[in-house]
């Protein structure tokens, strides 16, 4: 069962860049990050495959995300852009075996990071 953990959320102001970590315990497949806004339910924002070959993104942050991931450190990555007040929520990072399996959700989770945008 691999362990995830997210950094790098915080607060910020409308239009900054912000880029979210997340370090898996061991070696994973597809990778992807959620997000949970307060009193909805959890979206899948972004997706990657192992091979980085197939990419996934919401149409909510396309053009302004972009996901990548190192596997030499088993991490992944969220580079957020043009932050929006709306792009206010946790975000949670995920590992499953293929990119359709992590839009599921049904992988492993890591606890979450805050990420707060003024505006």
């Amino acid at each position: 069962h691999v362990q995830l953990t997210e950094s790098g959320g915080g607060l910020v102001q409308a239009g900054d860049s912000l880029t979210l970590s997340c370090i898996a315990s061991s070696s994973t497949l597809a990778m992807g990050w959620f997000r949970q806004e307060s009193g909805k339910e959890r979206e899948c924002i972004a997706a990657i495959s192992w091979d980085k070959g197939i990419e996934y993104y919401a149409d909510s942050v396309k053009g302004r995300f972009t996901i990548s991931r190192d596997n030499a450190k088993s991490a992944v990555y969220l580079q957020m852009s043009s932050l929006r007040p709306e792009d206010t929520a946790v975000y949670f990072c995920t590992a499953d075996l293929t990119v359709n399996y992590v839009k599921l959700g049904l992988g492993s989770w890591g606890q979450g990071t805050q990420v707060t945008v003024s505006s």
